[in-house]
């Protein structure tokens, strides 16, 4: 039986590009120290497999799926395995899922065309200091920072997902969390990790605070 010592870094692909995946777990066991124990085409199949195979240490996630997407994903996995580390397919092409995905509390980026060597080193580096931002990430991440605070929050309000919007609508009525909950066909206790990330997200520190929010920022209309 391996040791504690010995025991491989775990990964898990989420992919609906299968041939992708498959050809990405390849290479990855060929490394040594690392092992994919599955690959989903999507995220409500990682979660049967999560339950099938176990957690992973570290997940390759692409943004673009059917059924439960990578947003969904990440915030999922925010919300229930928050020590797993999300590596994201992206293609850098704006800001808007950039700032989401650190929202979601995703550290790491590649891009789909990386070079082997280079997923190794990203991989490696995820692993060792949590995180993982290329170039291209770090200059989006600079050009955030060196907006001012209305494009910011204009920013901030276009990265919203769909559930977010109507859960901030909703929060605006005078239904409970519970009413909600059932209204948008989630767990009481995936709506209180999402109140909870809002609140952080929003600096905010109750239902008012998100509901001036929701009415200041135009999410919510009198």
């Amino acid at each position: 039986m391996p040791t504690a010592k010995s025991r491989p870094t775990l990964i898990a692909l989420v992919d609906d590009h299968i041939v992708l995946a498959n050809a990405l777990a390849e290479l990855i066991n060929k490394w040594e120290g690392y092992h994919v124990i599955f690959i989903a085409s999507n995220g409500i199949e990682m979660q049967e497999k999560i339950k099938k195979f176990g957690k992973p240490d570290l997940l390759i996630l692409d943004l673009n799926m059917p059924k439960m997407d990578g947003y969904q994903t990440s915030n999922w996995l925010k919300a229930n395995y928050p020590e797993i580390l999300i590596l994201v397919l992206t293609m850098f092409d704006s800001e808007i899922p950039l700032i989401r995905l650190l929202q979601q509390g995703v550290k790491g980026f590649i891009k789909k065309d990386i070079h082997p060597e280079e997923l190794r080193i990203a991989v490696a580096t995820m692993k060792d200091e949590g995180y993982y931002y290329p170039i291209q990430t770090v200059g989006k991440m600079v050009n955030l920072f060196q907006m001012n605070r209305q494009n910011r929050r204009e920013l901030e309000v276009k990265s919203l997902t769909p559930m977010e919007i109507e859960f901030l609508n909703l929060v605006c009525t005078d239904l409970t969390y519970k009413e909600i909950a059932l209204r948008l066909n989630l767990s009481p206790k995936t709506i209180d990790a999402l109140r909870d990330q809002l609140f952080i997200r929003f600096d905010v520190k109750s239902r008012v605070g998100l509901a001036l929010y929701a009415v200041k920022n135009g999410v919510y209309h009198i």
